[in-house]
């Protein structure tokens, strides 16, 4: 590609990017501004028509995924019961998504494991990952506390009307020992059916190591076995992601057409604050470790956008996961360091959900007018570190865990109806962070190991760009 027609190519993107940005204020201005529907749907069309001559001139499935999200936005301002209608699509992508899971965990567990026969390193990779999930969800955890404090988004909180009506999510108690019961899977079909993916995990890694004890002979059927398996779900997810953009698109445009932008404007706030808050977690956290490691931000970026875009859209961290672990192979990270990295951190290294779990916890205390110390913050933050355990994948399940953190510690529950109104969009930036945590999960484990390819990221780099 020529230098020339790259500068052009940015260019467009830039415009495109600015017209969006423009196109949101002006949407959330339009009675300050005077304008009429039809002079913000004209504005909207110019927006998605730039985007659309350089999605065609990029034929790429990363700009393809982002002009879905600018059309589902027209779609559910422009005709909102059309994009209801439409969550079926969104639907569909993420049951295909969802049926890879499972057979893509196995089989490149077992892979990793059983084709280098290394025990030791299994448990080197263990204790990493737990030692960096926690020292990084810590970190997230203060933030989000410092983030509510300072702007105090709760404080004189009116709630919406029309809010008063929802119900609650329906909680129920475990105990610590559930929470430890849950990891072990009862039946590994239960689990797989029920998209489990810690007990996954322990199934497949317990079935790997006993897979080295095996000699050559019993064991190459079932390694080939794998290594075959694990090759056909990468394809079939080359296949589904041909359908990212309707799924894409289809969910964006049921999250406006059922919700609006009108509901920010009562808690632009919180949102804002959110936001904010993991916004500086990404730069403050995330970034400089990225640099220790010495991942060019560059490849990194590259190799995410696809995944962090699914995950935006549909909030879910499950509809990136196997295109998370395709890219990252990519760049340079071992199969079975990805293979146990990833699934490991879906349940462990959560860090936008316990940011935002802190943060909302302490936006209910001050909404009930109720004071609470700092070092009680950071008990009932370091309580939600631990419930928090394996949420990724269930929808919905932060609001259930932040329902039962405020009950157990005796704060009411109404200001949690505000936070429902702007969940959805609050759960695409959590989903996002969680997302890329454990992308820079992998890369950290995989260099504490010695075994991230730098040749391979270099080629990686250089292959995106042309």
């Amino acid at each position: 590609m020529s230098i020339g027609m790259k500068v052009k190519k940015e260019k467009i993107l830039l415009i495109a990017f600015l017209s969006v940005l423009a196109y949101v204020f002006i949407h959330l201005s339009k009675s300050f501004l005077g304008l009429d529907k039809w002079t913000l749907c004209m504005f909207r069309c110019f927006v998605i028509s730039l985007f659309m001559f350089y999605a065609f001139l990029k034929k790429d499935l990363t700009t393809w995924i982002l002009l879905s999200i600018i059309i589902g936005i027209e779609v559910g301002l422009d005709q909102p019961k059309i994009a209801i209608e439409l969550r079926f699509l969104s639907q569909i992508f993420l049951r295909m998504i969802k049926t890879i899971i499972a057979p893509i965990l196995f089989s490149t567990l077992i892979v990793g494991i059983a084709s280098h026969s290394n025990i030791k390193q299994l448990g080197s990779m263990g204790w990493k990952s737990l030692l960096y999930f926690e020292i990084v969800t810590t970190l997230a955890l203060f933030i989000g506390l410092i983030a509510i404090n300072v702007s105090q988004a709760g404080i004189g909180i009116v709630m919406p009307s029309g809010m008063m009506g929802q119900q609650l999510p329906k909680v129920e108690s475990k105990s610590w020992q559930d929470t430890i019961l849950h990891v072990f899977p009862e039946n590994f079909i239960k689990s797989v059916y029920h998209g489990d993916v810690l007990p996954i995990v322990v199934f497949s890694v317990i079935f790997g190591v006993s897979m080295v004890f095996l000699d050559e002979k019993k064991r190459s059927p079932l390694l080939l076995f794998a290594e075959s398996l694990s090759e056909i779900m990468f394809k079939f997810t080359k296949i589904i992601m041909y359908f990212a953009p309707i799924g894409v698109g289809s969910a964006i445009a049921y999250t406006v057409g059922h919700m609006g932008l009108d509901i920010l404007y009562n808690l632009f706030q919180l949102l804002l604050t959110l936001y904010i808050a993991l916004l500086i977690f990404l730069i403050v956290v995330l970034l400089p470790i990225l640099l220790w490691i010495k991942v060019p931000l560059r490849g990194f970026v590259k190799a995410l956008t696809e995944p962090v875009s699914l995950a935006f859209a549909t909030t879910s961290s499950e509809s990136a996961l196997p295109l998370l672990m395709e890219n990252l192979e990519k760049l340079g990270v071992p199969r079975k360091i990805v293979a146990f990295v990833i699934p490991t951190g879906y349940s462990f290294n959560l860090d936008g959900t316990t940011l935002y779990l802190s943060l909302a916890t302490v936006f209910v205390a001050q909404a009930s007018g109720i004071p609470l110390s700092f070092s009680q913050q950071i008990f009932i933050g370091l309580t939600l570190i631990l419930t928090s355990k394996g949420v990724a994948g269930v929808p919905r399940a932060s609001l259930v865990i932040l329902l039962a953190t405020v009950a157990s510690f005796g704060l009411p529950t109404w200001p949690i109806l505000a936070i429902i109104g702007i969940d959805e969009l609050m759960d695409m930036a959590r989903t996002t962070v969680n997302v890329i945590g454990n992308g820079l999960a992998s890369c950290v484990i995989a260099r504490s190991e010695g075994e991230l390819d730098d040749k391979k990221m270099l080629d990686y780099i250089k292959k995106r760009e042309n």
